[in-house]
């Protein structure tokens, strides 16, 4: 028997509101910071493997890219636009960065959860346009829990979905400096959990989340670190195939091993489908490891250097099962994404769209894309030749494809 009293329905309301926020404070924030226990403490002789293999210098020197020290997740200001997206400098870094980024709004736009997906996706699978906006507006706390998700997301495909390595730094460091091995400030310090679960992982993930966050922190080289000795050390140098000394590279923004690295779970810098065997007459073939199966996050490229098509990412990165991309213009490292889950599903769905780019520097837009070339409107030719860096990307995947820039600015 329902109750007409609103005095009564507000009572139920507001204690019904009571107990939200009480449940949203069991999330660990920033300032609840949990002590470092349990694991297992770094050795003198994994730390140097691990300085070698990700850097390529000598242990016994100072790490020569220090931004990996002061690199942390950290993302704009809550419940605003662009609330969705992290924030990072020009460096080695951002193509990590654009690999957590491309997971984390997956989870925001298609991970939401089973009753609140009901009432905002509709039957064609595109986000409602009343709640897409809400949803790429996230609280603080949907910030984290979107960052927690991304980055277990991220280590469990890397362990094959069997087993991930979890690397913190806690206070006190293990190994002092000698000819072998000059701190660095994190290395020294890490404390190493395995786990078994992708429950497990998230649990421990969110404890320590704080230190992923932490400002001018060293999150980017922990979620580094722990791919690395998840993937294990022999099979990272194995994966790089002689293409780099280390894994960072020295392209500007990162390398592609790290990129395939955290999308795909091997180290390699061939974009191509599955294995492909290289040799001649002289020599025998050797297997050239691409990528294996079709992820949920994908990869878009355009690079003058990488034009040939043995350098072009192949299907299975060009359509993964949502459309989210990682964005690689000219060395530069961004973000696309629709905001309609059957874009890549749905035949009709891919004649006329929109694509929103996301850069961690604070560059943003929103495109319109038309693919239907038996058109009957008017409409100017796209000149590839004149065409940004990020057109030129989405021309690698939709040929002749007509693009609008609705909108494009830069957040400070």
């Amino acid at each position: 028997m329902s109750n007409d009293n609103p005095d009564v329905e507000s009572k139920v309301e507001d204690k019904r509101s009571r107990e939200r926020v009480l449940y949203a404070r069991k999330h660990v924030l920033p300032d609840q910071k949990a002590p470092v226990a349990g694991g297992e403490p770094v050795t003198e002789a994994l730390a140097v493997a691990l300085r070698n293999a990700v850097f390529g210098a000598p242990a016994a020197v100072p790490v020569p890219r220090p931004e990996w020290l002061r690199t942390a997740f950290t993302f704009r200001p809550a419940e605003r636009e662009l609330g969705y997206g992290l924030t990072g400098g020009r460096s080695t870094v951002r193509g990590l960065l654009a690999v957590v980024q491309a997971h984390v709004v997956r989870h925001l736009l298609f991970g939401v959860p089973a009753p609140f997906a009901n009432s905002t996706v509709m039957s064609s699978g595109m986000v409602h346009p009343y709640h897409h906006e809400r949803l790429l507006r996230p609280t603080a706390l949907e910030q984290q829990d979107a960052l927690c998700v991304a980055l277990s997301a991220i280590l469990w495909r890397v362990g094959e979905r069997k087993r991930c390595v979890l690397t913190v730094p806690q206070e006190e460091s293990y190994l002092h400096p000698n000819q072998i091995y000059c701190p660095d400030g994190v290395t020294e310090k890490l404390q190493i959990f395995e786990v078994t679960s992708l429950e497990d992982l998230q649990i421990v993930i969110k404890r320590y989340l704080y230190l992923f966050q932490a400002e001018c922190g060293p999150g980017a080289l922990l979620l580094l670190y722990s791919a690395v000795l998840t993937r294990g050390l022999d099979k990272v140098v194995a994966d790089m195939d002689q293409a780099q000394t280390s894994l960072i590279g020295a392209a500007e923004e990162g390398s592609a091993c790290v990129v395939m690295l955290l999308l795909t779970g091997r180290a390699t810098p061939y974009l191509h489908n599955g294995v492909l065997y290289v040799g001649d007459e002289e020599h025998y073939a050797l297997p050239r490891w691409g990528v294996l199966s079709r992820g949920e996050v994908g990869l878009l490229l355009w690079d003058e250097a990488r034009e040939d098509d043995a350098a072009q990412p192949g299907s299975r990165l060009k359509t993964p099962s949502l459309p989210v991309w990682v964005a690689s213009g000219a060395g530069h490292f961004g973000l696309l994404f629709s905001t309609n889950r059957e874009l890549l599903r749905n035949y009709h769905a891919e004649r006329r769209f929109d694509l929103h780019y996301y850069s961690c520097n604070g560059s943003h837009g929103l495109l319109s894309i038309d693919t239907r070339y038996d058109c009957e409107e008017p409409r100017e030719p796209m000149v590839e030749a004149l065409a940004s860096p990020i057109e030129k990307v989405i021309l690698s995947k939709w040929q002749d494809a007509h693009i609008t820039w609705i909108k494009s600015s830069h957040a400070v």
